[in-house]
């Protein structure tokens, strides 16, 4: 140990011409000697310029560390972690093998076919599954069309990692086969869709979006499309994400927005959000970690549904935060993401999956609701705020003031969730720990300070117990969101905000709904929060407040 002491006092790395100099520093700065010190100690080997790197993250989370530090933690409070000792085989006895129904859906308008075709891009997953079951097209001439679509639209686009055209194809004839036999499914049957290349596919490469998993092919389905399978859903395409979840830039570029193509779709859920937008997909299946459903939602101008933490099994995808990730689907209304979600948990919990365990109720319709009967909220100190869309998101509140629901004024607990955003990097750097060991996270795309392969060597620095402090506090974070909450359905908030952080840190469900343009012609949002589990109420309003809208009719002027 005294020979490594001299290097802890050593100054900052500089780098001229290739080489390590020491220069004075800060009695508290956090430096490369340090850093290339401490790693002896968890057997890694980062190169000076990688520590040096580093560093401004590890400032960062020891702000965090001493934020936590600061929060008063008696003995009694658990982490927001469960440890459950049962084996899969004990969890899949206690799972119910019957599916189940989640209710009625509204009663829709006679749907007939447009004049020309070309209408069929932008009608929503309602409408193509009322003109399958009526039988005025069919499922082989739909999927033929939205494959189409996805080739012409793709260069521009970038959206599309693998067309799964073969597959598509066998099972719109399959489809068209059971419809015709009066073996209909409901209403997804025979619908084209799109998944986000993080969930696998039997005989596909799911590559994760990212250099060093490009040609990976996992033999197994994951449950987002063994479910939707069932539902009689037809996959056409494996959608872009940015490298392991992040951004919109991927192996093959950077995935565009239809609204405009010189601009990024925001991400990670790139390409679901971009394809459904442009037409190419009637719905896709996305995930959120940190805005990744809500994002490019917004971006590219359409309904995202972040469900209850839990409430979509994620067997089969990628995992980049176990205690945060969470799929959902992206389409045009809020009732199509409905009729998704219904199928997505149709089977109940997934014992693969031990957070589907723990859904309290399971997913019902409730578009039967009287919105104005509703307690809802509105976060009244964030709309106060200046920020780009705040007059969209008042007219919002207007419009739903009109419909008679009563708004009333709510806050956000008090406590700060920022500081816990180091659970998800830790988290992630835990899930790709022997990319970053081994070196092959320099085959990534984006090697900048803020990309996965600096945050991921910055995150093996995080002490485990600062991690479980962090959830110890995400518990009272927790409690504290459900006092905010007692004796609402529903409240309404700035699409980003506190609110985004804070509730993917407590899980409550989210749905993004277009509410309006800027000056410069790109899409907003806003975001309508429900109780946890409750995305039935939470949907119902999401819908009242579209059908007096037209904002989730328009579409990008795309050549």
């Amino acid at each position: 140990m005294k020979k490594l002491l001299p290097a802890l006092l050593l100054g900052t790395a500089c780098f001229a011409a290739g080489a390590f100099v020491a220069r004075p520093t800060a009695p508290d700065e956090i430096t490369v000697p340090m850093l290339r010190t401490a790693q002896q100690l968890f057997g890694l080997n980062f190169s000076d310029a990688q520590l040096d790197s580093t560093r401004r993250n590890l400032s960062g989370y020891r702000d965090s560390y001493e934020a936590i530090r600061k929060v008063n933690l008696p003995n009694s409070v658990a982490p927001a972690v469960g440890f459950d000792p049962r084996p899969l085989r004990l969890r899949q006895a206690q799972v119910p093998s019957a599916t189940y129904s989640a209710g009625k859906l509204p009663e829709t308008g006679k749907v007939k076919l447009p004049a020309n075709r070309d209408g069929l891009a932008f009608y929503t997953v309602r409408q193509l599954g009322e003109l399958l079951r009526t039988k005025q097209i069919t499922s082989e001439e739909l999927t033929t069309f939205f494959l189409a679509r996805l080739k012409k639209y793709d260069p521009q686009l970038h959206c599309v990692i693998t067309l799964t055209e073969e597959l598509a194809m066998q099972q719109a004839k399959q489809a068209d086969a059971e419809i015709k036999a009066g073996k209909y499914r409901g209403p997804l049957h025979g619908i084209p869709f799109g998944a986000k290349d993080l969930f696998s596919a039997k005989g596909y490469k799911t590559t994760w979006g990212s250099v060093p998993y490009k040609d990976q092919v996992l033999d197994e389905d994951a449950a987002v499309v063994e479910r939707l399978r069932a539902a009689g859903a037809v996959l056409v395409a494996k959608l872009t994400l940015g490298e392991l979840a992040q951004g919109d830039v991927w192996f093959g570029g950077k995935t565009r927005t239809p609204w405009d193509v010189t601009k990024g779709s925001s991400g990670s859920s790139a390409g679901s959000a971009s394809a459904v937008a442009a037409g190419l997909v009637p719905f896709a299946i996305g995930t959120e970690t940190l805005g990744s459903i809500v994002s490019p939602s917004t971006a590219c101008g359409i309904t995202g549904l972040r469900p209850t933490y839990g409430r979509v099994s994620r067997a089969g995808a990628m995992a980049l935060s176990w205690t945060m990730d969470k799929a959902g689907p992206l389409a045009r209304s809020a009732e199509d993401c409905a009729m998704v979600l219904a199928a997505l948990c149709a089977a109940g919990p997934d014992a693969r999956d031990p957070a589907t365990l723990l859904a309290p109720n399971r997913f019902e319709y409730a578009f039967g609701s009287d919105v104005k009967k509703l307690r809802v909220g509105y976060l009244k100190t964030a709309f106060e705020q200046n920020y780009p869309t705040k007059a969209n998101d008042l007219a919002t509140l207007d419009v739903l003031r009109k419909l008679g629901v009563e708004l009333v004024p709510l806050e956000l607990p008090a406590l700060s969730p920022g500081m816990l955003r180091f659970v998800l990097t830790a988290e992630g750097a835990a899930a790709f720990d022997e990319l970053t060991r081994s070196g092959r996270d320099g085959q990534m795309v984006l090697q900048n300070r803020s990309a996965w392969p600096n945050t991921f060597r910055s995150s093996r620095f995080i002490p485990a117990v600062e991690y479980i402090q962090a959830q110890r506090v995400r518990s009272l974070l927790i409690e504290q969101m459900d006092a905010q909450l007692k004796g609402f359905d529903c409240y309404i908030a700035p699409s980003f905000s506190a609110n985004l952080v804070l509730t993917n840190l407590t899980g409550h469900p989210a749905v993004a709904l277009p509410n309006g343009l800027t000056t410069a012609g790109l899409p907003t949002t806003i975001t309508f929060m429900g109780q946890l589990y409750e995305e039935g109420k939470l949907l119902a309003l999401a819908k009242a407040y579209q059908d007096a809208t037209d904002f989730d009719e328009k579409h990008p002027p795309l050549q």
